[in-house]
């Protein structure tokens, strides 16, 4: 049982029996968690609304084994105004943490990671920044340790304008090798200021973060990206002709 109402939000939901629900829940304190709310879709129960992803939600629980019961939700405020493309950036980064961080394992700074990401998508008219600084950041609250600012083989500073190649387990390696794994100096300190000033930078982001994320993710692709891939580009395209 938990001491008291805690700060959370839902991933995902799934329908149980003919009036309940079972939550997969991203708390401050406790990390994920499985959640059972009994009767939350009966025509009396007042959560319908509130149990949905992206509602910032006061919520106490019991249990001792991997499903807990839901005792009490309070909303803390409206959902968080997510749509169109943000809303599937959003839909990936909540498949993110409930395919990747481990159960009852407590993450505080990724939980305000997760909060910020959120904020910026509902602000955002480019999703692609908010959502490479959410990777890195789930990536640091792994124990995902690269150093970004020098050089693996020597130990000197990254030279902007050189190019380097990522080994795994190692670090970045000054190269003249050009691949998927090759990187330019700037486009590391970029990464590891998680600032991103050119769309080079931004690509190279996107693509240190899917080759780290991968052993996470394994061979499953992510539904969220399939939902985009079957929605939103070939209206994108039909808008293009």
């Amino acid at each position: 049982m938990t001491d008291g109402l805690q700060r959370c939000f839902v991933l995902h939901r799934r329908l149980y029996s003919e009036s309940s629900l079972i939550l997969d829940v991203f708390s401050e304190e406790y990390g994920r968690l499985s959640i059972m709310a009994k009767g939350a879709r009966g025509k009396r129960s007042n959560l319908k609304g509130a149990l949905q992803p992206f509602t910032p939600l006061l919520l106490k629980w019991s249990g001792k084994g991997s499903m807990k019961t839901l005792r009490q939700a309070e909303p803390i405020s409206l959902g968080i105004p997510l749509t169109g493309i943000n809303l599937y950036s959003a839909m990936y980064v909540n498949e993110l943490i409930d395919r990747i961080i481990s159960p009852e394992s407590p993450y505080p700074e990724l939980f305000h990671d997760y909060l910020s990401v959120l904020t910026e998508l509902a602000q955002a008219s480019n999703p692609e920044p908010a959502l490479r600084r959410f990777e890195l950041a789930l990536l640091s609250s792994l124990g995902y340790g690269v150093d970004f600012l020098h050089c693996a083989g020597t130990g000197e500073p990254i030279v902007p304008t050189m190019t380097y190649r990522y080994r795994e387990q190692k670090g970045f390696i000054a190269s003249v090798r050009k691949d998927n794994l090759t990187f330019l100096g700037d486009e590391l300190v970029a990464i590891s200021e998680r600032r991103f000033q050119t769309s080079t930078q931004l690509q190279a982001a996107k693509r240190f973060t899917r080759i780290a994320l991968k052993p996470y993710l394994g061979g499953r692709p992510l539904k969220s990206r399939e939902l985009f891939r079957r929605t939103v580009l070939p209206r994108a395209r039909s808008t293009d002709k």
